[in-house]
């Protein structure tokens, strides 16, 4: 399951990097309009964040000093900021999979969202992390539609 894991991650973060290339000019990464409050640039460096703390940090030991806040507040990153920044977060994703044993994937997961009764073992969170990325993604698709206006 793991190398499975390791492949659709990998895919899913290249289409979130292609969503973000799809933008005309970086200003759109950044629009708001209506009820959709977060931007694409802001939902990039959300799923940035997430994953390098969650797996990354927790599961492969790759220390990471998250701010979940800056993360929504940000603005006007670069788009070659937030690329670099989905790229290292699929290697880490590809090298933190590969090094895991059955023993860790089994345990419960170091750090446990709040409101996850009971908590959740490492291989149940990864799941539930590759959901995250994929509401995420559909996220910023739409976003990208609706602000983006067709040629």
């Amino acid at each position: 399951m793991i190398p499975d894991l390791a492949l659709l991650f990998t895919r899913d973060l290249n289409r979130v990097m292609a969503e973000i290339r799809a933008y005309p000019d970086e200003d759109s990464l950044w629009q708001v309009a209506g009820q959709i409050n977060n931007s694409a640039g802001n939902l990039t460096l959300h799923l940035v964040g997430n994953i390098s703390q969650f797996i990354g940090d927790d599961l492969g030991d790759v220390p990471f000093a998250r701010d979940r806040e800056a993360e929504f507040t940000r603005r006007n990153v670069p788009r070659a900021e937030l690329l670099s920044g989905l790229e290292r977060t699929r290697e880490l994703v590809v090298q933190t999979l590969a090094n895991l044993d059955d023993v860790r994937l089994d345990g419960v997961h170091p750090r446990q969202p709040p409101g996850f009764l009971p908590a959740m073992s490492s291989r149940y969170f990864l799941l539930h992390l590759y959901g995250h990325l994929n509401y995420h993604l559909g996220q910023i698709n739409f976003h990208r539609r609706l602000t983006v206006p067709e040629d």
